[in-house]
């Protein structure tokens, strides 16, 4: 089987202005400015079969959103290739766009002051989704997270789970093949994660979507995941099944930093 996602050698380093203390350190540093290269992932490789689900963990700054973005085309990488579906992921070809969906869970992408099924019409037609399908879809995943009551509900009189089972059906209405999931469960209850996390199973098990998720919460990645890729310091330390090592040791060492 052909891979759906290949990352070979890719790093990516930011240039960051170093300024000092100081009012006269201020003045200076707009004459004359001094760098330094952070690098946040450091010529890392990997590849994804169709239909895995990935947990991609590692501790804060470790280099996981940083290869999300990349994987989705929102930063290209400083160094190496990367394809997605056949396609370079910051080229942001029309084709790219409609095979994927990415969540962000500090970060909504559905529209704010409207209900959610005013921001499902905008997503129909910015993706060109038929009459039939777009029904057929939404009836699907509202009815599998039990949100239909609030559908006229503006997003930001919603709780935070609540928002989140609407961003995850906004994500989804096209149908993509990759969801890149950026710690979709962050700060939610026990009850919503676990909504959250049966959703995410019937997805990839049903409709066979390749699922990459990020997030600090063990028990999401230990229910879901069949495999992980664990970074540190923008390096991979670990990746393979997740029955093949002692899941204590690397969660304490990866989520406790």
């Amino acid at each position: 089987m052909d891979d759906i996602i290949s990352v070979s050698n890719v790093s990516k380093t930011y240039k960051i202005a170093i300024k000092e203390p100081g009012l006269s350190a201020s003045i200076k540093n707009l004459f004359s400015r001094k760098f330094e290269n952070k690098v946040a992932v450091d010529h890392i490789s990997f590849s994804i079969k169709p239909g895995e689900f990935i947990g991609f963990i590692g501790p804060n700054g470790a280099g996981k959103t940083t290869t999300i973005k990349m994987l989705s085309g929102i930063i290209h990488p400083s160094e190496g290739s990367i394809s997605v579906m056949g396609y370079t992921p910051h080229r942001l070809e029309n084709n790219f766009k409609r095979s994927f969906a990415i969540t962000m869970g500090q970060k909504n992408q559905l529209w704010w002051d409207i209900p959610a099924i005013d921001s499902f019409q905008l997503i129909k037609e910015i993706y060109e989704i038929t009459d039939d399908d777009y029904t057929r879809t939404l009836q699907e995943l509202t009815e599998l997270l039990d949100v239909q009551p609030l559908y006229n509900t503006p997003l930001r009189n919603l709780s935070l789970g609540e928002r989140m089972k609407f961003e995850l059906i906004g994500a989804l209405l096209h149908n993509p093949k990759v969801l890149f999931l950026d710690e979709p469960t962050i700060g939610l209850d026990v009850s919503s994660r676990r909504r959250i996390r049966d959703f995410l199973k019937y997805i990839n098990a049903e409709k066979k979507v390749t699922v990459i998720l990020t997030s600090h919460y063990p028990e999401d990645i230990t229910e879901l995941c069949n495999r992980i890729i664990a970074i540190s310091h923008g390096n991979i330390i670990y990746d393979g099944s997740i029955h093949a090592l002692n899941k204590d040791d690397i969660f304490e060492s990866l989520f406790n930093k």
